[in-house]
C-alpha cells in the first residue's frame, strides 16, 4: 500500500472505526483499478490526486462517506465505473456525492464558458441537497490550486481567475476561512507572480523589524488577562500577501499603510468571557472611535462570530483584536466543515451550516426564474460578497446584504413581491427613496403600493443576486408581452401591404408555418418579429406564399406604426441620435434587441436605409409617455460658477441631469456637453430657451446637429 495511502488512513484511524477506514482502503483499491494508467500532468499516478483530496477533508474530520466520495470524485467523469456501481458498493448517498461534483460532456455546449457555468449551476444544486458536495469540491480545488504550476501558462491564469473569483468567495460565504486564504495566496501566486513574491518578501522584512514590539503587546495582552482569571490564549495574525494586495488596490494605499496595524485574536472558554475580555484589553490600551463591532450579537452571514476591536497602542500603530471562544474559532476557521463528525440528524447543525443551507436554498430559488447558466453564475458572483451590511425590520429581525445594498434590494431580501411593489421607504422613520444606499444598523420599512412594478433602472440601483434576477425575471415576461403586441402590428402592417390580413389567413396555413419554422405558438412568431430575429415582410410573404411578390403591394394604404414609448421592452432609442417625441423618427430592425428608434437626420441613417428590409414607418402616437434621454452642446463663457447656472436653469425648466462634460477648454469659452431627460421635443425646446437666456451663454446645440 502506497505511504500517502497509509498516512490518510492514520489519520481517519484518530476519529473513524476500524471497519470503516477499511471501507475506505476498498474505495481507494476500486478507485485506484478505476484510474490505472492514467498519469497527472506532473507525471504522477492519477490515484494521488483524489486520495490528497479525502486527506484534506480527513484533516476536517469529515465523515467516512466525504471520504469516500472524494476517492471517487472523478471516477465517473474519467474513467468507466458508472453510478450504478458505485451505489452497489458504497450506497446511494456516495453515488450523489460523486455525481454532485462531475462537470457536465462539453459537447453539450457552444463554448468552454457555458460548459464550465452549466457544471456549477449543477453543482450547486446537488450542494442544496447536501453540502457535502461543495466540501469535495473546495477539496479538489485546493489541491489542484496547490498543484498548478505543471499546467500551461494560460491555463494556470483561467484557473486562478476562476478561483479567485468564485471558489475563495465560497470558502468564505460559507466560513471556512483557512480555505478561503490558502485558495486567495495560491490564486494570487498564479495570477500574478512577482507582485506576490514582492509583497511575500516585504511581508518577512516587515515581521522581522516587529517582532520585538509584537512580543511586547501580547505579554502585556496576556498579563492583563491572567490579572483578571481568564483562562485564553493569544495570537498574532498576520495577513496574507493576497489580502494586503487588494487593501492597497481598493483603498489606494501604500504597502506601509497597510502593515501599520498589530493583529492579534484572543480565544476564551465562554460567550461571557468574550466581554469579560473585552473589558480588560479596553482598559489596558484606549479604544478608537466607531472601531468597534459585534459579530457575536449579530453574526455575519456566514455564520462568523467574534468581538472585533481596535485600539490605540504605545507603539504608534493601531492594534486590532479580535475576540471569540474555542467554538466560534472553529467555525470561523473551518465554517460548515466545523465538527461535522460529531454532528447527528437529531444534533443541531453549528450556525454556519444552518446559515449556508438558507443561501443555498436562495440559490436554488434564484436558478428557477434564471434560463441562462451564465447569467445565473454572474448573479452567484455578485452575491459572493465578501462584505455586509446588517439591517433591521419594523419587527426587529435581522437581514445580511451585500455592501451597498439599496433600500430596493432590502424589499427583494424581505420578499419578491414586497420588492416587486415597492414605491419608498422609512430608513430610520424617515422618507427615503428605493435607491437610497444602507448603512449597517439602520431599521428600515418598505412601502409598497399594488400598481407599483419593477423598471429598467431598478437594475442600475440594486446589487444583490435576488433582488437582480426578480427584476430581471420581471422585465423579461413583460417584454415578451410587449413584443408580442408590437410584432402583431409589424405584421398586420406587412401584411397589409400585400393586400391581406393575418385574420383571414386559414388557421391550418399559419399552423403549418408555425411548424416548419419550429415554433410553438403564433405568439412566439410575434415576438421574434418585434426582437429582429425575423422581418416582417418575410414572414408576411411566407404566410401568403406569393410568387409574384409585388403585385398586391399598395404602400399608400398601409400608415406608420404609432409609438407611445411604453414599449420599451422591445424598443430602445438610438444613442447616436437621441430622438424625442415629435421628431420625425424610423424604426431599424436590430437582431435580438428589436425595433431601435432613430431621428430622420440622424448621421447613420444612410447606412442603415442599405437595409431597407430592417427599416420600418413608425411615428409617435397621440399620448406619449416617459422621458428621454437627449444631449445639448453648450458654449459658455470660461467663468466661475457657469456650470451651476446652467445646471439651475436646467433643472427650473423641470428636466433631470444625468451627465455632465467639459468637451473643450480655453482662456474665453468651454464647451459643454449635457446629457438630459425631457418629455417631448416641445419641452427641449423650453430647456434651450431657458438656457440661452443666460448671459454666460454663447450659443446652445442638440448634439449630434
Amino acid at each position: 500500500m502506497p505511504a500517502y495511502v497509509l498516512a490518510l488512513e492514520d489519520k481517519l484511524a484518530e476519529y473513524l472505526a476500524a471497519d470503516v477506514v477499511a471501507r475506505v482502503r476498498r474505495a481507494y483499491e476500486l478507485g485506484a483499478h478505476a484510474h490505472r494508467g492514467q498519469k497527472r500532468k506532473s507525471g504522477e499516478p492519477y490515484i494521488t490526486h483524489p486520495v490528497a483530496v479525502a486527506s484534506i477533508l480527513a484533516d476536517l474530520r469529515l465523515d467516512a462517506e466525504t471520504i469516500i466520495a472524494a476517492i471517487l470524485h472523478d471516477t465517473l467523469e474519467d474513467t468507466e465505473l458508472s453510478a450504478e456501481q458505485l451505489s452497489a458498493e458504497f450506497g446511494a448517498t456516495v453515488s450523489e456525492l460523486v455525481d454532485g461534483v462531475t462537470k457536465l460532456d462539453k459537447l453539450q455546449f457552444k463554448s468552454r464558458q457555458e460548459a464550465a457555468a452549466e457544471s456549477f449551476r449543477k453543482m450547486l444544486l446537488a450542494m442544496a441537497r447536501d453540502l457535502r458536495v461543495i466540501l469535495i469540491k473546495l477539496a479538489d480545488r485546493l489541491h489542484n490550486m496547490r498543484t498548478l504550476g505543471s499546467m500551461e501558462p494560460a491555463s494556470r491564469r483561467r484557473i486562478a481567475l476562476e478561483t479567485l473569483e468564485i471558489y475563495a468567495p465560497i470558502a468564505q460565504r460559507l466560513g471556512m476561512n483557512r480555505f478561503k486564504a490558502e485558495l486567495q495566496d495560491l490564486g494570487f501566486k498564479a495570477m500574478y507572480p512577482d507582485r506576490h513574491r514582492v509583497i511575500s518578501a516585504r511581508i518577512r522584512t516587515a515581521l522581522g523589524n516587529r517582532r520585538e514590539a509584537m512580543g511586547k503587546i501580547e505579554a502585556a495582552l496576556d498579563a492583563r488577562l491572567d490579572a483578571e482569571g481568564l483562562a485564553h490564549r493569544t495570537v498574532s495574525r498576520i495577513k496574507s500577501p493576497y489580502s494586503i494586495y487588494r487593501k492597497m488596490r481598493n483603498e489606494n494605499k501604500s504597502f506601509a499603510q497597510v502593515m501599520d496595524v498589530y493583529g492579534f485574536r484572543v480565544v476564551v472558554d465562554s460567550v461571557m468571557d468574550c466581554y469579560h475580555a473585552l473589558g480588560a484589553v479596553h482598559s489596558l490600551y484606549k479604544p478608537m472611535d466607531a472601531r468597534f463591532r459585534d459579530f457575536i450579537a449579530i453574526p455575519k452571514a456566514n455564520g462568523y462570530q467574534s468581538l472585533h476591536t481596535v485600539l490605540f497602542g504605545s507603539f504608534g500603530a493601531p492594534i486590532e483584536i479580535q475576540i471569540r471562544t474555542e467554538d466560534m474559532d472553529a467555525v470561523a476557521d473551518r465554517g460548515v466543515a466545523a465538527h461535522w463528525a460529531y454532528k447527528t440528524d437529531s444534533a443541531p447543525a453549528n450556525s454556519a451550516q444552518n446559515r449556508a443551507r438558507e443561501w443555498v436554498s436562495s440559490l436554488v430559488d434564484e436558478q428557477d426564474s434564471t434560463h441562462s447558466s451564465l447569467e445565473f453564475i454572474e448573479s452567484v458572483k455578485i452575491d459572493l460578497f465578501p462584505d455586509e451590511v446588517y439591517l433591521f425590520t419594523p419587527r426587529g429581525k435581522i437581514l445580511a446584504l451585500p455592501r451597498n445594498a439599496t433600500a430596493l434590494d432590502f424589499a427583494y431580501a424581505v420578499h419578491t413581491d414586497v420588492g416587486s411593489h415597492a414605491v419608498a421607504a422609512r430608513v430610520d422613520k424617515k422618507l427615503a427613496p428605493l435607491r437610497t444606499r444602507l448603512s449597517s444598523g439602520q431599521s428600515v420599512e418598505i412601502i409598497t403600493a399594488p400598481s407599483a412594478v419593477p423598471s429598467t433602472q431598478w437594475l442600475e440601483w440594486v446589487v444583490s443576486a435576488k433582488a437582480r434576477t426578480a427584476i430581471r425575471h420581471f422585465l423579461k415576461h413583460l417584454q415578451h408581452e410587449d413584443a408580442i403586441e408590437l410584432g402583431h402590428r409589424m405584421l398586420d402592417r406587412a401584411m397589409d401591404m400585400l393586400g391581406a390580413s393575418l385574420e383571414v389567413l386559414p388557421a391550418e396555413q399559419l399552423a403549418q408555418y408555425l411548424e416548419d419554422n419550429k415554433l410553438r405558438a403564433l405568439e412566439d412568431l410575434l415576438a421574434d418579429i418585434a426582437l429582429g430575429n425575423r422581418t416582417a415582410d418575410q414572414v408576411a410573404r411566407s404566410l401568403l406564399e406569393l410568387q409574384d411578390e409585388g403585385s398586391l403591394v399598395d404602400p399608400h394604404s398601409v400608415e406608420k406604426i404609432l409609438i407611445t414609448g411604453a414599449e420599451r421592452g422591445v424598443l430602445s432609442f438610438g444613442n447616436c441620435c437621441h430622438p424625442v417625441p415629435g421628431d420625425d423618427i424610423m424604426g431599424y430592425l436590430s437582431a435580438g434587441k428589436g425595433v431601435v428608434v432613430h431621428r430622420q437626420e440622424c448621421p447613420n441613417m444612410p447606412e442603415l436605409r442599405k437595409s431597407p428590409e430592417r427599416c420600418m414607418e413608425i411615428g409617435w402616437d397621440t399620448s406619449v409617455s416617459g422621458d428621454y434621454r437627449v444631449e445639448l452642446r453648450i458654449i459658455v463663457a470660461n467663468k466661475p460658477g457657469v456650470l451651476a447656472q446652467v445646471a439651475a436653469a436646467v433643472a427650473q425648466a423641470d428636466s433631470n441631469i444625468e451627465n455632465v462634460e467639459y468637451k473643450e477648454r480655453d482662456l474665453m469659452s468651454a464647451a459643454l456637453l449635457f446629457t438630459i431627460e425631457v418629455a417631448s421635443r416641445k419641452h427641449l425646446a423650453d430647456v434651450m430657451r431657458g438656457v440661452r437666456r443666460l448671459a454666460v451663454v454663447n450659443a446652445i446645440y442638440r448634439h449630434p446637429v
